[in-house]
C-alpha cells in the first residue's frame, strides 16, 4: 500500500505524516497506550525504545529512551497533553509531568490523529516545533523516512494484535 502523504503546514513550524494503516484504530491506540506495545514499534529499527514512564492522561509523565548503533542514546522527556482514547493524543517534550518546564529548549508537541476510513485506519502525525529552523532539523533527520517506518512497524503490530497474536500484556 502506497497511501502516504507528508506535507508542511503554511506555519513553516509543522510536519504532517498521513497514513492509511490497514489494523483497527483500538488496537493502534493500544500500541500508543501500553508500554510493552510501544517498545515494540516507536523507533525505526534497528534503533530499540525504552518506556520509562507512559501515565497516558493530560499532566502525565511520558518518557522514551532511544539507543541505535554507534552508541547513539536519546532521552525524551515529556508530557501527555491531551487524550481522547482511539481517536487523539498529543504530548509534548516542553514539559515534565504535572506540566512542571523542562530544562532545556523544547522540541516540539506531536500530535496523533486516527479515524476510520474504508475498513481501515487513517494515522495523521503531525509534529510542531518551536520554530521553523527546529522543523528544519526535524525534517533532515529523517522525520518522513523514520516515522513512515515506525508507523508501518506500528501497523504490522496492531494487526498482529487484531488477529489475535501476542496474548495479554
Amino acid at each position: 500500500m502506497n497511501d502516504a502523504t507528508a506535507t508542511n503546514d503554511a506555519s513553516d513550524r509543522t510536519l504532517t505524516l498521513s497514513l492509511l494503516l490497514d489494523a483497527p484504530r483500538e488496537q493502534i491506540w493500544r500500541c500508543w497506550t501500553t508500554p510493552a506495545l510501544l517498545e515494540k514499534w516507536f523507533a525505526p529499527e534497528p534503533f530499540t525504545a525504552t518506556v520509562k514512564a507512559a501515565d497516558v492522561r493530560p499532566g502525565g509523565a511520558s518518557h522514551v529512551v532511544m539507543e541505535g548503533p554507534g552508541g547513539f542514546r536519546e532521552d525524551i522527556p515529556g508530557v501527555y497533553l491531551e487524550v481522547v482514547p482511539n481517536e487523539k493524543l498529543v504530548f509534548t517534550d516542553a514539559f515534565t509531568a504535572g506540566f512542571v518546564p523542562k530544562d532545556g529548549a523544547p522540541f516540539m508537541v506531536a500530535e496523533i490523529a486516527l479515524s476510520d476510513e474504508d475498513g481501515k485506519t487513517r494515522y495523521v502525525a503531525t509534529a510542531r516545533h518551536w520554530s521553523a529552523e527546529a522543523r528544519a532539523q526535524h525534517e533532515q533527520m529523517g522525520f518522513r523516512e523514520g516515522w513512515t517506518q515506525c508507523a508501518r512497524q506500528l501497523e504490522a503490530l496492531a494487526r498482529s494484535l487484531a488477529e489475535g497474536g501476542l496474548g495479554p500484556l
